[in-house]
């Protein structure tokens, strides 16, 4: 019966992996087809400061943490950059020129991560 379990279970291996990695359905694009992209600078390159929103974070401890963060606002079309500051516990989101995000959905958007939300701040 073991055997049998291994050898299904590699089979779908072989006949399932190919699938998943041709899939093109899958983009890290906006809505204006630019990438999503995270920053390493110190402020979120191109982006007006009018434009900026950073959110103080606990709980984040780990780049896992960051990366399900960026992944969550990614797909927001109001974003257009994201920056996750983990020694800092800081979020710093660039919406796209003339949108933004309330505080009641930035905060649900991070607590429905697991996280807590410390302050929230529009601007420079």
């Amino acid at each position: 019966m073991k055997i049998l379990t291994v050898m299904a279970a590699f089979f779908a291996l072989l006949c399932f992996t190919p699938a998943f990695a041709a899939d093109k359905g899958h983009d890290h694009s906006g809505d204006d087809g630019q990438p999503v992209t995270q920053e390493t600078a110190s402020g979120i390159a191109g982006a007006a400061c009018a434009d900026v929103v950073k959110v103080t974070v606990n709980g984040m401890v780990c780049d896992f943490c960051a990366r399900a963060l960026e992944k969550v606002f990614g797909k927001r079309g109001e974003v257009s950059a994201i920056e996750v500051d983990l020694d800092h516990s800081l979020v710093s989101i660039a919406m796209k020129p003339g949108t933004m995000m309330d505080d009641a959905l930035l905060t649900r958007l991070i607590t429905d991560s697991g996280y807590d939300v410390g302050q929230i701040e529009k601007g420079c």
